[in-house]
């Protein structure tokens, strides 16, 4: 049995605009990509982050493009099968193989599979070619088709609800609106007869520190019969173990590791990483190997009834010492992900460790991030909390919807588990304040599920059914959060669970020198608005009123008139009045740096 071969399909890939009967292909920038950095590329469009631009750009995303390329057939042995791997289809794709229709997607978070050995030219080259439709005008498609929906958003058009996208793209209040499209992550060609499809550990730090026991799981495709397990630390051996495969389940085996070397956050110890290694066996023969690393550490949200104060706890204990998780809220890094390296991700998470914070939160209307991220905040001991892809909106929850939302949510979870710096998955960012604003149905003594479809917030079905799920069924010892905030009856109530904290830019519009007071149990989001407003009446009378009261004689607007809210953030967070974990808006932004 031949080993399983991996070819990168990243090479030879031309684009043009498809509904343009006088367009050209052209040479692509760089792969994976997406439609505006090759417009870039080739000076069709102005930079849309300089000055007025993003206006001009506005026709990219209601157009339709096309990608293609050409690649020679490996060679694919009778026992073999080739698969088409898509790691990211941004948005609305129709994916054509020699003629042949093999993949049509409506879903950026899903990587696909195709198995592709009967369409494979034997000899000669093949076309691969992949159309790209128009996510706005699809999502506005899917806005008349379902009129009973009680459509609804904070930030961008509402169309975007319908539509599994990241859903910054249609504009947000802190960034522009860039509706990509394109193959945005990798596309590579596998060729195998047998393949290992997972790997993943369980693990249990005894309550002593003092032992773990390590349980992994590994799915395999194809009938090759052995699977060895090997585990190492610093390229020193710890443990291994060969399994045979019985059946068609996974591969399972249980490691016991004494006196395990564990894995704390930033500042509270260090950081080991364990490889965990599964080759799958042909005879002697080894025919694929996947290697993952993972962090032994025990890890608790303590939320427990108080005594001196009403309400409960919501606080992270890591090895049984409670952590502080001062830190702040993650945006994607670029409107436009392809172009980030992963050098950049490695010099923002440095940024975030040498800053004295703890926790990074992956905000939910971006993108389930790059294992670059990840892996940086693994190896630098910052702690994740991670939201799933829903922001300030009323989402739809039609079937196909439901549907695409649970794929979505297996493939991610999935993807990332294996990281120890992610501690809790939450499922939105902001949804229940958008229904507690525009006063939809939410009934927290209601508990059938099916009930929930039927009322003008259907989403709830998403966050406490589907997602609530599949994290139960592959991540059960990571806490899940319904939301972010959430608290049960009222997503502000400060004595449960998280909150968002915005009550001195908007909101109530206190003052900033009152931050210390604006507490919660745990506030996962909290800023002050930025400096000079960006027209002249952006702001209301109140915030007029607010700044006024806050600077009875304001300076005049610069890079420095925001160091006095700035220091009383900090100082309230440095300060940890009354131990409230705070993490900042925001490490990150889309602007290109």
């Amino acid at each position: 049995m031949a080993p399983r071969q991996v070819f990168p399909i990243d090479k030879n890939w031309e684009f043009k605009q498809a509904d343009k009967e006088d367009a050209k292909y052209l040479s692509v920038g760089q792969f994976p990509t997406n439609v505006h950095l090759d417009l870039l590329h080739h000076k069709l469009i102005p930079d849309p982050f300089i000055g007025k631009n993003e206006n001009q750009v506005q026709w990219v995303g209601e157009a339709q493009w096309v990608y293609r390329t050409t690649f020679s057939s490996p060679e694919v042995g009778g026992g073999a099968k080739a698969v088409l791997a898509f790691d990211g289809l941004d948005t609305f794709a129709t994916v054509v193989l020699n003629g042949e229709k093999i993949l049509e997607t409506d879903n950026m978070f899903i990587p696909e599979r195709v198995d592709v050995t009967k369409i494979l030219k034997s000899q000669g080259e093949n076309e691969l070619i992949i159309n790209f439709d128009s996510a706005y005008l699809r999502g506005c498609k899917l806005v008349e088709k379902y009129p009973d929906h009680k459509w609804g958003c904070w930030n961008g058009d509402v169309s975007r609800l319908a539509v599994r996208k990241s859903q910054f793209h249609w504009g947000w209040d802190w960034g522009p609106t860039l509706l990509t499209c394109g193959p945005w992550r990798p596309v590579n060609l596998e060729v195998y007869e047998s393949r290992i499809v997972d790997l993943h550990a369980n693990i249990n730090v005894k309550d002593s520190l003092k032992s773990a026991s390590v349980t992994v799981h590994a799915p395999v495709e194809g009938p090759a019969k052995r699977v060895r397990f090997d585990i190492s630390l610093r390229d020193r051996h710890v443990t291994s173990e060969v399994v045979e495969i019985l059946g068609d389940g996974p591969v399972n085996a249980t490691f016991e590791v004494q006196n395990p070397e564990l894995w704390y956050p930033i500042r509270y110890g260090a950081q080991p990483l364990y490889d965990f290694k599964a080759t799958l066996l042909d005879g002697d023969s080894e025919v694929d190997t996947v290697t993952k690393r993972i962090g032994l550490r025990k890890v608790v949200l303590v939320q427990k009834p108080l005594q001196d104060q009403e309400g409960t706890s919501f606080f992270f204990e890591i090895n049984n010492i409670p952590v502080f998780c001062g830190g702040s809220n993650w945006i994607p890094g670029d409107n436009f992900i392809p172009r980030i390296s992963k050098q950049k991700y490695r010099d923002w998470v440095k940024l975030v460790a040498d800053g004295n914070q703890f926790m990074m939160r992956v905000w939910g209307g971006g993108i389930y991030e790059e294992q670059a991220l990840y892996d940086a905040c693994d190896e630098m001991g910052i702690l994740v909390w991670q939201d799933f892809m829903f922001g300030c909106g009323n989402y739809p929850a039609w079937p196909e919807m439901r549907q695409s939302i649970k794929r979505e949510a297996e493939e991610n979870v999935r993807l990332l588990r294996h990281h120890p710096s992610i501690v809790i998955w939450a499922g939105n960012n902001e949804d229940y304040q958008y229904q507690e604003s525009e006063k939809l149905t939410y009934d927290p003594d209601n508990h059938d599920p099916d009930s929930w479809l039927e009322t003008d917030f259907p989403a709830r079905y998403i966050y406490e059914k589907i997602l609530a799920d599949v994290c139960q069924e592959l991540i059960p010892d990571t806490y899940y959060h319904f939301g972010s905030p959430w608290g049960g009856k009222s997503s502000g109530d400060p004595k449960v669970g998280d909150i968002h904290q915005w009550n001195v830019w908007h909101g109530s519009q206190e003052k900033y020198q009152d931050f210390d007071k604006l507490v919660g149990r745990f506030v996962s989001e909290f800023a002050w608005r930025p400096s000079r407003p960006s027209k002249p009446l952006t702001g209301t009378s109140l915030w007029a009123k607010t700044i006024r009261t806050d600077t009875p004689n304001p300076p005049p607007w610069t890079s420095t008139t925001r160091l006095p809210a700035m220091n009383a953030e900090s100082r309230s967070t440095s300060l940890r009045t009354s131990a409230t974990p705070r993490i900042r808006w925001s490490t990150s932004s889309t602007a290109p740096s």
